[in-house]
């Protein structure tokens, strides 16, 4: 059964530092295309980030670059982002999902099968 699970979200400050975690069973990680997205209440889901399957080529939202890196550790099977610069705009439930294609999609969240269950990102003013 392939899983996703997130952790590490919490409540920071403004200017604060996040390292969320996603960590994968039943397959293998770096054979997909992994990316988060967050959502924010009252808000559509929207891409973040991805790291695509094989090469590891990475992709940023036009917000985030800068801010926030992607990384996959093959040995722990698992995606983090790492995000730093928090501003209160990021407070959000981010996901990880998964697909086997390539391309990263960021806008086509359809496109994505496997998904995690989230983990709340607070950023306090």
């Amino acid at each position: 059964q392939l899983q996703l699970v997130e952790s590490g979200g919490g409540l920071v400050h403004t200017g604060g530092s996040l390292r969320l975690s996603c960590a994968a069973s039943g397959f293998t990680l770096d054979e997909y295309t992994v990316s988060w997205f967050r959502q924010a209440p009252g808000k559509e889901r929207e891409g973040v980030s991805c790291i695509r399957r094989r090469d590891g080529g990475t992709y940023y939202a036009d917000s985030m670059k800068g801010r926030f890196t992607i990384s996959r550790d093959n040995a722990k099977n698992t995606v983090y982002l790492e995000m730093n610069s928090l501003k209160p705009d990021d407070t959000a439930v981010y996901f990880c999902a998964a697909r086997s294609a390539l391309v990263c999609a960021l806008s086509q969240t359809e496109q994505y099968p496997y998904w995690g269950q989230g983990t709340q990102v607070t950023v306090s003013s």
